[in-house]
C-alpha cells in the first residue's frame, strides 16, 4: 500500500497548509486592492493583474488537494461510527423507473445522467484547458498546459468526492504487484458505498435492478454490499493474483509491461484521478484525441466528454475517454446499470451527448473494464 498520513499532527498540518494558503489569497487581495487605488503603484497593479490571467500553477492545484484533509481523522473511523450526509429528499426526486425506462435500459441510462444533481458546472467548479488536438498515433506534446486549470476547494468538501478521494490512494500502479488492503482501507470502501447509497443515481439504480429482475435480492444492505463486492474484491489481472478490481482499473488506473518492454497505462478513465495526478506532477497532459469524421465537433472548456493522451508516471496512454465533471455517484451506477442490463457496446444519449459505454466482462460475474467513447 501507498504511504498515507497516519498521524493526527500530519492531518492537522495538511488543512494548516491549506488554511494558511486561503488566507495567504485573502491578504494579497485586500493588499492589491490598496495598490490599485494607489497611482503611485500603479504599474506594480498592471503586473498583478497580468500575472492573474495567466493559467493557474501546479502549487495552486496541491493548495486545491489540502480540501479533504480535514476528513481524513474522521474517516479513520469504524465505517458505522462515522458521519454520513443525510441523502436525497425522494419526496422531492421522483426515484421510481418508468415503464419505458424497464423496457430499455438506454433510456435509464439517461435517467441517471438527469439525476446526477452533483454533477459539477463547467466554469464555476472547475475550468479546462483543452490544448491542441492530435491523431491517436502521434506521440507529440500538442498541450502547453494541463489540461485543469482549476478545480474548485469546495468540490472536495463535498461527501461523495471527498470519499472517492480517499480511496484512490490504497493502489499500486504497478499490475503485476498483488493488492493488500488494511482494515482502514476496507473501511474506505465501506463508507464510500454508504455514502453514494444516499444519493439519487444510487437509489434509482438499486429501484431498476429490482423492478428489471436484473438482481435477485431486493434487499437494501444486501444491494450495497453487492456494489462492495462487484467494485471491490481483488481478481488476478494477467500474472499476478489478486492484482487488480474494477474499482482500480476504471477509476484509479494500471501500469502494464507490454512485449517490447514498455510500459503502458491501462484504465484510468475517472477526471477526478486524472485531476490529481497532474496536480500531483504524475502526469502529463498531451491534447487531445482528434474526431474521426472531418468537421466532427473539437471539445472546448465546457466538454463534459473528452478523449485525451497522457503519460501517467513515464507510461503511456495513447486515448483514453472520461466523463469530466460527474460525481462518483454517477459513474458508479452508469457502469454498473449497463453491467447487469446491457451488453458490450452501449449507445446512449447522455445530456447532449452521444456515447457509447463499453463494457468488458472479467469472466461471468465481475467487471474487467468499462468506460465511453464520445460518438461522432
Amino acid at each position: 500500500m501507498s504511504s498515507r498520513v497516519s498521524s493526527e499532527e500530519g492531518a492537522m498540518e495538511g488543512l494548516l497548509k491549506g488554511l494558511i494558503n486561503i488566507g495567504i489569497e485573502a491578504v494579497q487581495d485586500f493588499a492589491a486592492g490598496n495598490q490599485n487605488a494607489d497611482n503611485s503603484q500603479s504599474n506594480e497593479a498592471d503586473s498583478r493583474k497580468e500575472e492573474e490571467e495567466q493559467p493557474r500553477s501546479r502549487w495552486d492545484k496541491h493548495k486545491h488537494q489540502q480540501a479533504p484533509d480535514e476528513y481524513k481523522q474522521a474517516f479513520k473511523r469504524n465505517a458505522s461510527d462515522q458521519d454520513y450526509s443525510e441523502g436525497v429528499d425522494s419526496s422531492s426526486i421522483n426515484l421510481e423507473p418508468t415503464d419505458e425506462e424497464l423496457s430499455d435500459y438506454r433510456v435509464a441510462c439517461s435517467r441517471l445522467w438527469d439525476l446526477d444533481i452533483d454533477r459539477l458546472v463547467p466554469g464555476r467548479d472547475y475550468e479546462i484547458d483543452c490544448g491542441d488536438g492530435k491523431r491517436v498515433y502521434s506521440k507529440e506534446d500538442m498541450a502547453s498546459n494541463e489540461l485543469f486549470r482549476f478545480v474548485s476547494q469546495d468540490v472536495f468538501k463535498r461527501p461523495t468526492y471527498a470519499r472517492f478521494y480517499a480511496l484512490l490512494d490504497n493502489y499500486h500502479a504497478d499490475q503485476d504487484v498483488a493488492e493488500e488492503f488494511s482494515s482502514r482501507e476496507e473501511q474506505e470502501q465501506i463508507a464510500f458505498v454508504e455514502e453514494i447509497s444516499r444519493t439519487a443515481p444510487i437509489q434509482y439504480l438499486f429501484k431498476y435492478l429490482v423492478a428489471s429482475r436484473a438482481i435477485q435480492s431486493d434487499n437494501w444492505e444486501e444491494f450495497k454490499r453487492m456494489l462492495q463486492r462487484l467494485w471491490f474484491d481483488l481478481y488476478r489481472r494477467d500474472n499476478t493474483r489478486d492484482s487488480s478490481s474494477a474499482f482500480e482499473h476504471v477509476f484509479v488506473g494500471e501500469i502494464k509491461d507490454r512485449e517490447n518492454n514498455d510500459e503502458e497505462v491501462s484504465g484510468l478513465h475517472n477526471w477526478i484521478q486524472f485531476y490529481i495526478e497532474e496536480a500531483k506532477g504524475s502526469l502529463d497532459y498531451q491534447g487531445y484525441i482528434l474526431p474521426r469524421r472531418r468537421g466532427g465537433d473539437e471539445p472546448d472548456s465546457h466538454t463534459q466528454l473528452v478523449t485525451v493522451q497522457f503519460t501517467w508516471n513515464g507510461a503511456r496512454k495513447p486515448a483514453s475517454s472520461s466523463f469530466i465533471g460527474v460525481s462518483p455517484e454517477f459513474e458508479l451506477a452508469l457502469y454498473t446499470l449497463c453491467f447487469f442490463c446491457g451488453d458490450e457496446d452501449n449507445h446512449l444519449v447522455l445530456g447532449s451527448y452521444g456515447v457509447n459505454v463499453k463494457c468488458y466482462r472479467y469472466g461471468r460475474n465481475r467487471i474487467g473494464s468499462v468506460f465511453p467513447i464520445a460518438e461522432e
